[in-house]
């Protein structure tokens, strides 16, 4: 006998705010700095199953977008590791 729990239901309102607050859209914006100067370097292509990574953070919780701070590891790498 199997008791399978139901997954609980998004609540995509939430979310949305979520993304939304000035915090996070800075931190957005600093990963897509951090993509941009990698590929400027040739590092990426858009497409090639790889992502940023930043090695550390700075005081305030925003990324720190140093070149010398990025490094590039294949998605499932990442995203296994930031959990």
């Amino acid at each position: 006998m199997s008791a399978t729990k139901e997954p609980k239901k998004r609540n995509y309102v939430k979310e949305y705010k979520y993304h939304a607050q000035p915090l996070q859209i800075a931190r957005r914006a600093d990963r897509n700095k951090s993509r941009r100067a990698m590929e400027k370097k040739g590092a990426v292509k858009k497409g090639d199953g790889k992502d940023v990574d930043h090695k550390n953070r700075n005081k305030r919780g925003r990324l720190n977008t140093a070149v010398s701070n990025l490094r590039i590891k294949s998605k499932s790498a990442n995203r296994a590791n930031n959990q």
